[in-house]
């Protein structure tokens, strides 16, 4: 069947009769009549699975595939690993470069939804989604997901958990028809179901909801506690501690909404089904703590980070013992993945010594609110330092594309004022969320008039120059290789070797997505509080809102590469450690040979199938490390790539300037 038309099919199909009649008719014979759940936990490191912390995962580690040398795609954001659990496609195919992005058009104000009209569109939101796959013919990845395909082939399909990722595996059906989204073929339940925005549901769906005792309407993140630090949404300032509380009543809603009532609606059917459950937990919990609030310890290893990691480990229980109690675990693969690792978060500091501060531009201004209220710590650095530092390198003026003022008569984005410690009305002191447009007169257009566009996400940050001037591109790397806060630089390919920086396409961020293709993306610095075990105490400098001592990734650190993955089945092996490269673009591959399903393919940055893991697989596959570095710039900052290539695919550890990103040693070859 033809994808597009496949696709239409089953949407219009689904939107008229719901999917109970859809089952009724029957659906086409599956290649294998196996069932799959990919299991992720946002943001969970490989360290943080113990016995105590994680005690299902611990154990389903030991009994089946341990995958001790695993690798979430950089930039290490939740979007870009879900495109790539999606569909096997590293970032250059899916153009899914993080989660907040360029996509070569302004989104305008979506009805219901809170979202501006904005150049830089943060993509954890389904309006979002839809609006950018409306743009680009239905589908923003452009390549067919593990989903789509499954469910076009006979297989039931779901999607279930945090906002943005899980509809991003079946992204076609975020896709508006006339103005609205239609009933999709796959089952989508995330933060907004039931709200605007959302993706809807089938009333056969809504049904099994309310007989399992469900709400067709997703809870919040307030834990039922608004404005208190139960409200695992709640993340402080710069003064007031972020939450103490793990996101336990959504994430007890999604599990609920699976396995009492999606599972059991499957099981109906006698149909083999796919599903991916996203838990929002440990991710959410270690990004808004409030364990250590302007202190680097304990960092994300506080309380409420180590119950989020137990909240997730609960989710998967309970996932596994509905498995168990309905005699389906028999005939269920389980692949256990996180999108991510994660870091804690300095605003000042070089390195664990402490002594050593950032002394870039923006660090010298003081930031206050519309009442006088300090904002940031004196000499500490603001959300959007790289916007203002550049801004004020090139001379150029800045505007926050998530503000909307009046000026002159018509709606503009917010001149952001650089040189002035008193922003006048309809100005501020600093872009809101670290996003920028630099140059150009801050109107709404489309396309921006803007010279340069930086979208501020954490641990790494995009800057698109619009025109691609090649003069103005080296002028941006050579100021930034000597910003304190800069441990790498990658630059498209089409402006050749420049001092200091590798190029995109070294890190596969370069191929076949419609999407534009960002012109430089900046890694920032990062050090270990505990040599003896650094990737459980990594610290990385982030352009984010959050404050000093939460948590955040997103970076080139070995810390963020590091997830955790684990497989367990009828078609793993048992009680095996896979020592072998392996990273998310391989999960959809893995489960779709096991499904006996080839994913058509338009872009050549693919994964692999991890057959070493596979019952009957080989017992050890040839891999080997490798190291690439940049021609040195002026001052002689390198940018250091460390990856791993086994056959054609490649594995990237970590990059950045020597010294200033957490795993940069040698790749020791354990085979």
């Amino acid at each position: 069947m033809d994808y597009n038309a496949g696709g239409l099919f089953s949407r219009l199909l689904t939107s008229l009769m719901g999917l109970g009649l859809l089952l009724a008719l029957g659906l086409p014979d599956p290649m294998f009549a196996r069932n799959v759940i990919i299991f992720v936990a946002d943001g969970l490191r490989h360290g943080s699975v113990n016995l105590t912390d994680a005690p299902t995962m611990y154990r389903l580690r030991e009994a089946g595939t341990s995958f001790t040398n695993s690798h979430a795609l950089f930039p290490t954001f939740t979007t870009p690993n879900a495109s790539a659990i999606a569909t096997g496609h590293y970032l250059g195919d899916t153009g899914d470069f993080s989660n907040t992005l360029y996509p070569g058009f302004v989104i305008p104000p979506i009805t219901g939804v809170q979202v501006p009209f904005t150049s830089t569109p943060f993509i954890e939101n389904d309006a979002v989604i839809g609006c950018i796959d409306d743009h680009f013919n239905g589908n923003y990845l452009d390549e067919i997901t593990l989903l789509h395909y499954a469910r076009e082939h006979g297989f039931l399909t779901a999607a279930i958990g945090k906002l943005g990722p899980t509809l991003i595996q079946d992204a076609t059906a975020g896709e508006p028809q006339n103005g609205t989204v239609p009933v999709p073929a796959t089952v989508v339940i995330d933060d907004s179901t039931g709200k605007p925005g959302g993706i809807p549901l089938s009333p056969a769906v809504i049904g099994a909801l309310k007989k399992a005792g469900l709400m067709p309407i997703a809870p919040d993140r307030s834990n039922n506690q608004p404005k208190t630090r139960q409200d695992n949404g709640y993340f402080g300032n710069v003064d007031d501690p972020g939450t103490v509380a793990p996101n336990f009543v959504q994430q007890q809603y999604l599990v609920d909404c699976l396995t009492d009532a999606v599972l059991p609606f499957f099981a109906q059917s006698k149909q083999p089904f796919v599903v991916v459950f996203w838990s929002r937990d440990p991710d959410g919990s270690q990004h808004f703590q409030g364990d250590s609030l302007n202190r680097l310890e304990p960092g994300i290893n506080g309380p409420t980070s180590l119950n989020a990691v137990r909240n997730a480990d609960n989710n998967l229980r309970q996932i596994l013992e509905y498995l168990k109690e309905t005699n389906l675990a028999d005939d269920t693969d389980i692949f256990v993945t996180s999108d991510h690792g994660f870091s804690t978060i300095s605003k000042h500091e070089l390195d664990a010594s402490g002594q050593r501060a950032t002394r870039s531009f923006s660090s010298t201004r003081t930031y206050r609110d519309s009442v006088g209220k300090a904002e940031v710590k004196p000499g500490w650095i603001p959300p959007g330092f790289v916007a203002i530092d550049l801004a004020h390198y090139l001379a150029l003026p800045l505007f926050d594309p998530d503000k909307i003022t009046a000026r002159d008569g018509k709606q503009a984005y917010r001149l952001v004022v650089t040189e002035s410690e008193t922003p006048g009305e309809g100005q501020e002191a600093r872009p809101y969320a670290g996003d920028a447009l630099i140059g150009g007169t801050g109107s709404i257009n489309d396309p921006t008039d803007a010279k340069v566009l930086v979208a501020a996400n954490g641990g790494s940050d995009l800057v698109y120059v619009r025109d691609h001037d090649p003069e103005l591109l080296k002028r941006i790397v050579d100021f930034l290789t000597k910003q304190d806060y800069v441990s790498g630089l990658f630059v498209h390919s089409r402006y050749g070797d420049v001092p200091g920086a590798l190029t995109l396409a070294d890190i596969n961020l370069e191929g076949d997505t419609p999407l534009p293709t960002p012109d430089l993306v900046i890694n920032f610095r990062s050090f270990s509080l505990d040599p003896e075990n650094p990737s459980m105490s990594a610290v990385t400098i982030c352009d984010t809102i959050l404050q000093e001592g939460q948590g955040m990734h997103g970076s080139f650190n070995r810390a963020d590469t590091f997830n955790n993955m684990i497989a367990y089945g009828p078609d793993f092996k048992k009680g095996f450690e896979d020592k072998a490269p392996a990273g998310n673009t391989d999960v959809p591959l893995t489960v779709a040979s096991i499904l006996k399903m080839e994913i058509p393919h338009k872009g050549n940055l693919l994964g692999r199938i991890l057959v070493e893991a596979l019952a009957g697989g080989p017992e050890t596959v040839e891999w080997s490390g490798a190291t690439k570095r940049s021609r040195p710039a002026d001052n002689g900052k390198q940018t250091v790539l460390v990856f791993q290539r086994m056959g054609d695919t490649l594995y990237f550890d970590a990059a950045g300037f020597p010294g200033e990103t957490v795993g940069l040693g040698p790749v020791i070859n354990k085979q």
